[in-house]
């Protein structure tokens, strides 16, 4: 028997980023993007792929203006299908984001303006969820007590490393107005980094997939689910849309991590749609058997 050249991950994750429900259910800004819609649509379709992931991974603008009417719409969304999926979810605070009312109001916990910070075991496997937000602003920070912190829950290493949340990506950006509310200092957030067990990080806000390293950590950045960024637009110019909307399936392995980009918009089939049963009769007919699987 042949087998595949890696086995099946031991973790795999849903990124969503930029939910952006409002206040009152509405289209955004005056489009026709339907937060709500797209969101409840994304859920449907996770829950009957079958998949079961570890968790939904919530990378920040969970909210539009972090109205406590819409961090309940969103929780009424988001429970059941973490229920049918059988999976936790993590929620990471973004800049449209309110913390005291998303801790009141999906934390079940008292009111506070102190940033949200988590810790989450999955197995072996930390996921370290960071708040890059600033309070009235929408550039992001990671002040010293976060980054003291960081510093002292990394001091251990985690046996199948660390997954890093953070809404504000440390990347470049590749839209030229980002520079506004890019993530600011970030040297000092890479010399907590360097050396450290963490194997990725994951982040939201451009409104667009982005790859790229930071402190030699792959980044992987998720699209919104609410609306994307026009990136075909003459150079310097900025076009949000209602398309391009996605999310990030996240699957982890013992040397690497794979982060791809699944489209909320689906289109005609192309060539032969295989269904998941005649997939597996296929591999097993070409004599290959899964690496690790008995």
């Amino acid at each position: 028997m042949i087998l595949t050249e890696h086995p099946r991950p031991s973790h795999t994750f849903v990124h969503i980023s930029d939910t952006h429900l409002p206040g009152e259910r509405s289209p955004l800004y005056g489009s026709g993007a339907d937060a709500d819609s797209n969101l409840s649509l994304l859920l449907s379709r996770l829950v009957s792929s079958g998949l079961r992931p570890d968790a939904l991974l919530m990378t920040g603008d969970l909210t539009d203006r972090g109205d406590a009417s819409a961090y309940r719409r969103l929780r009424a969304l988001i429970e059941p299908a973490a229920e049918a999926l059988k999976c936790e979810v993590v929620w990471v605070a973004g800049n449209h984001d309110s913390r005291a009312a998303m801790r009141t109001e999906l934390l079940d916990s008292p009111s506070s303006a102190d940033p949200i910070t988590s810790v989450t075991w999955f197995g072996d496997l930390r996921v370290i969820a960071l708040d890059s937000t600033v309070p009235g602003a929408h550039w992001g920070e990671l002040d010293d007590a976060q980054l003291s912190w960081l510093a002292e829950e990394l001091a251990t290493p985690a046996p199948g490393g660390t997954l890093l949340l953070m809404h504000h990506p440390p990347l470049p950006t590749v839209l030229d107005l980002a520079v506004t509310v890019e993530l600011r200092d970030q040297p000092r957030l890479a010399a907590v980094l360097r050396g450290s067990d963490v194997r990725a990080i994951l982040s939201g806000h451009v409104h667009h997939p982005s790859f790229g390293t930071f402190a030699g950590i792959p980044v992987a950045v998720a699209s919104s689910s609410a609306y994307g960024q026009d990136l075909a637009q003459p150079v310097g110019a900025t076009r949000g849309q209602d398309a391009a909307q996605g999310y990030n399936l996240v699957q982890v392995y013992e040397a690497t991590v794979v982060h791809s980009v699944v489209s909320l918009e689906r289109g005609a089939d192309v060539g032969e749609a295989v269904p998941a049963d005649e997939a597996g009769r296929r591999i097993a007919g070409r004599g290959i058997g899964w690496r690790g699987q008995r």
